[in-house]
């Protein structure tokens, strides 16, 4: 096993873990927040022990998750308006908590809670499908193109499995002041992938190829 790539991982994993319980209870004032709670347990337990499995059965899969320093300028700011959505939707979620301003009957965080594991195990899939993802913008020596499952419907599956699990994250909190800032991500993805569309076109054989068969890029039959 990688000793310095267990330490980072571990590090980055409490670390993320930290911040967001940090933000989401300071804002409610309070620990007794059920909904944080679930969202931290249905969020994190599966993240550990996806970080598990890929530190044994592909570490370098593993490794190209945890590396997200951007290099393209356009991605920089998607990376900030990003970590600014989910500052402000989490605070907004603990502070609509506290003051009781617009609260989601428990029949929504139910169905919330479902979508969001719904949309991580496609999450899961996408990972297993295709070993050459990363989390910042670029194209590896080696890779090629993949056009089979769930790419051979939508050219980017990681993204429309993202915008499940944000768009729910707010839910789970019961919270609709929440749920409204992170309307905002389906936009902030469409400036992702427009510039990463320009990337892999330039950089990886047959994308250009790939896009006259598969044609649309995050929803069927949309967009």
């Amino acid at each position: 096993m990688n000793g310095k790539l267990f330490f980072t991982a571990v590090t980055k994993f409490l670390l993320g873990a930290a911040v967001v319980s940090l933000i989401l209870f300071v804002s409610a004032g309070t620990l007794n927040y059920p909904n944080a709670w679930l969202l931290l347990g249905i969020l994190f337990v599966p993240m550990f022990a996806a970080g598990l499995f890929l530190m044994f059965k592909n570490p370098e899969l593993l490794s190209k998750r945890l590396d997200a320093k951007e290099k393209e300028k356009e991605q920089q700011s998607v990376v900030k308006l990003s970590g600014l959505m989910f500052v402000l939707g989490f605070a907004a979620a603990g502070i609509d908590f506290r003051f009781k301003i617009i609260v989601l009957p428990k029949v929504f965080v139910i169905a919330g809670a479902i979508l969001f594991s719904v949309s991580y195990a496609m999450y899961a899939e996408v990972l297993r499908e295709n070993t050459y993802l990363s989390r910042t913008i670029g194209v590896s020596e080696d890779q090629k193109v993949i056009d089979s499952g769930l790419y051979g419907i939508v050219r980017h599956p990681m993204y429309f499995a993202t915008l499940g699990l944000f768009l729910s994250m707010p839910i789970v909190l019961g919270s609709v002041l929440s749920f409204v800032i992170f309307l905002f991500y389906p936009a902030i993805i469409v400036k992702r992938i427009i510039n990463e569309e320009e990337v892999l076109e330039r950089e990886l054989d047959g994308y250009t190829e790939y896009k006259q068969k598969v044609k649309y890029r995050l929803l069927p039959f949309v967009w």
